[in-house]
């Protein structure tokens, strides 16, 4: 995947100036120290909009942690390694020996990068560079992390593979008020995929979703997955 294109050459150049750059060649004016920071934002805001939109059934501290993961440093150092940015850093001598495959260094670049597309293009142009960055990484991330529930998971096998979104169907609420048990079915398209119990409905929906995973043939991270509430 290329670098996106720039109207304005000039903010593509100081994306990629490093401070000990501008310490050598005092003409320049600025480095890309202000782009990164704005380029963070955006990453984090641009993040967040695709995990939500991508695991709907996640709770606010798998997202967090997904996202945590998504933006760290050397993740954004391999997207910026993927774009080949190393070799058009502009660095000051002192850097040279390693500072093109310093993480931290191209971590830097590609935050700038994405704050100066987005001064440029707008948020939905720098949308479009980075999704598919994100895409690309996050289920390795998800497995590595155990970020994902079942439900998460089975959502996504379901989509991939057979072009249908699971529904869960309460099936029975047996027992007194304080110790009911629910029992819910997941159904994809007119085929029930998995049956689960449990204290509640969520709760129930999870352990079907995870028999609909086991009859796949698929796994799913423990650590993922989501208790009762």
């Amino acid at each position: 995947m290329p670098l996106p294109s720039f109207r304005d050459a000039s903010l593509l150049h100081r994306a990629l100036t490093h401070r000990s750059y501008i310490n050598e060649h005092p003409e320049e004016l600025e480095d890309n120290e202000r782009l990164e920071f704005l380029g963070d934002a955006v990453l984090d805001f641009l993040s967040g909009a695709f995990l939500y939109r991508r695991y709907p059934e996640m709770s606010e501290g798998q997202l967090t942690k997904l996202r945590a993961a998504l933006v760290r440093t050397e993740q954004l150092a391999a997207f910026a390694a993927d774009l080949q940015v190393g070799p058009l850093l502009r660095l000051g001598r002192g850097e040279e020996p390693g500072g093109r495959q310093r993480p931290a260094m191209l971590c830097g670049a590609f935050e700038a990068i994405v704050g100066a597309y987005y001064i440029e293009s707008g948020i939905e142009a720098a949308r479009r560079f980075v999704e598919p960055l994100f895409a690309a990484a996050v289920d390795d991330i998800v497995r590595r992390e155990g970020g994902a529930d079942p439900k998460s998971l089975l959502q996504e096998w379901a989509q991939a593979e057979l072009g249908r979104t699971p529904q869960y169907v309460t099936a029975a609420a047996d027992g007194p008020d304080h110790e009911k048990v629910f029992t819910v079915e997941v159904r994809i398209g007119d085929e029930v995929f998995g049956v689960g119990t449990g204290r509640n409905k969520q709760t129930a929906a999870q352990a079907a979703a995870e028999a609909a995973l086991r009859k796949a043939g698929q796994v799913f991270p423990l650590a993922g997955a989501a208790g009762d509430e």
